[in-house]
């Protein structure tokens, strides 16, 4: 999730976009550390924190939506959602942490203006987050990508010889070992931060920032799911409704000639944003009730399955 703009330019009814992926972070740390790894016995906490590396038998605790919530990291915390194991989450101490890990992924990703088929210096990643009117920190709130997106980041790193900061080689590493960079992976990531992470960050905030990735998550790694998506985006939504989405996430920086990415969007700020912080009728410049309508529309036909049970109402 990408915030809509910076804080404290937020609009007149207070709404911050969270840009997807998520989704703020920042750029190189000196040093290339490894990163330690330690699993409570009978469901701890994985947390990394520049010693070892893990092996790729490594496996993650389950935790809950509510388990997740209730996390406080002081480090950065990994998880596999109980509800899906497929959807690996990091739920970040501060969102400088996060963004240190996920603003150049972002950027390849996601962004508009920004290349697709190469990753950013240091300073084209700068310019990139003051052109949006962010900084590198609260650029995003939460971050989502599948595994194809991440193992070609890291295939293009090494390619083009970029020179990656310690956290996102981290980031490789843990990938790595959770087994999302084989060709065949069907996996993703999504990040969250710490409650208190900023002024905006409290418990409601917080509850939005994660159902919306986790529904980016299962769009990922579902394809029926993901067929449904975009069955609603081609027939259920008009040419109207599609065009106020699309107008909504490029306020946003999104790159709106990605369709796929247009359509992972709306379901997610339609169905899984429930903080009107972060989206609501008049971001679409939408009535109340016709919003309701959308969502009554979306959630008549949807798959049933855990995710249903947190959508909108």
């Amino acid at each position: 999730m990408r915030p809509y703009r910076a804080p404290e330019r937020a609009t007149s009814d207070d709404t911050v976009v969270l840009r997807r992926p998520a989704p703020r972070r920042r750029w190189p740390v000196a040093c290339a550390g490894l990163f330690a790894v330690a699993v409570a016995v009978g469901g701890g906490i994985w947390w990394d924190h520049n010693l070892t590396a893990p092996s790729p038998a490594t496996s993650l605790p389950l935790a809950t939506q509510a388990e997740i919530e209730a996390d406080e990291p002081a480090e950065t915390h990994w998880f596999r959602f109980a509800d899906n194991p497929r959807i690996l989450i990091a739920d970040f101490p501060t969102l400088a942490a996060q963004a240190r890990m996920f603003n150049r992924l972002a950027a390849y990703a996601e962004v508009a203006g920004a290349p697709h088929d190469r990753l950013l210096s240091d300073a084209e990643l700068a310019r990139t987050i003051t052109a949006a009117g962010a900084d590198g920190d609260s650029y995003y709130y939460g971050h989502d990508y599948d595994s194809d997106t991440i193992r070609h980041f890291f295939a293009l790193a090494d390619r083009d010889g970029v020179r990656l900061n310690a956290d996102e080689e981290r980031l490789r590493q843990i990938a790595r070992a959770q087994g999302l960079l084989a060709a065949d992976a069907d996996q993703a990531i999504i990040t969250l931060p710490k409650r208190g992470a900023d002024h905006f960050v409290d418990a409601p905030f917080r509850h939005a920032i994660l159902t919306h990735e986790l529904s980016h998550g299962e769009f990922f790694t579902d394809p029926g799911y993901a067929a449904y998506a975009r069955l609603f985006w081609r027939s259920a939504l008009n040419e109207a409704d599609r065009a106020r989405f699309v107008h909504f996430l490029a306020e946003g920086h999104y790159d709106t000639s990605i369709t796929d990415l247009m359509i992972n969007e709306t379901q997610a700020y339609l169905m899984f944003t429930p903080d009107p912080r972060l989206f609501s009728a008049s971001a679409l410049g939408l009535s109340a009730a016709a919003l309701a309508a959308l969502r009554h529309r979306y959630r008549e036909d949807m798959p049933a399955g855990w995710l249903r049970e947190r959508a909108v109402q």
